[in-house]
């Protein structure tokens, strides 16, 4: 079981790597299918510009970190960095579920939330199963 929860994890990785990889170099084609293109677009060149921007450098560096963090675990079988993409990802669904509930459901939301979820579930799966430290340990 450990083995595949391993193996899960690191692919799991390497598919956040690839799309962090696919924001640094092509953010405008990567965000179209998240439902994230039209950040910052209003206000002519310089809105596209900035969002843009904001695309390449805040989801490179959402997935890169999380990428890292849960190849890096698997690879050491150290389940302390697993904790970062599941708060990452928690986080994320946290955010987009009050979106839903507040602004209303867009056609793509399902798909970008169970993303997420499978993120958290399986970090936290992979966190009870391969060795870690107890949280008061790492909060001391």
């Amino acid at each position: 079981m450990r083995l595949v929860v391993t193996a899960l994890i690191f692919l799991t990785g390497l598919f956040d790597l690839f799309m962090a990889v696919s924001f640094l170099l092509d953010p405008g084609s990567a965000g179209a299918g998240l439902g994230v293109a039209a950040i910052g677009m209003a206000g002519g060149p310089q809105g596209a510009a900035a969002g843009l921007s904001t695309i390449r450098a805040d989801f490179t560096s959402f997935f890169g970190v999380g990428a890292f963090c849960m190849m890096w675990g698997a690879w050491r079988r150290n389940a302390d960095l697993l904790l970062v993409p599941a708060l990452l990802f928690g986080v994320s669904l946290v955010g987009r579920a009050v979106n839903v509930a507040v602004v209303g459901p867009y056609p793509q939301w399902p798909l970008p939330m169970g993303v997420e979820a499978f993120h958290v579930a399986l970090a936290l799966a992979a966190w009870r199963l391969l060795p870690h430290h107890r949280i008061s340990d790492i909060a001391a």
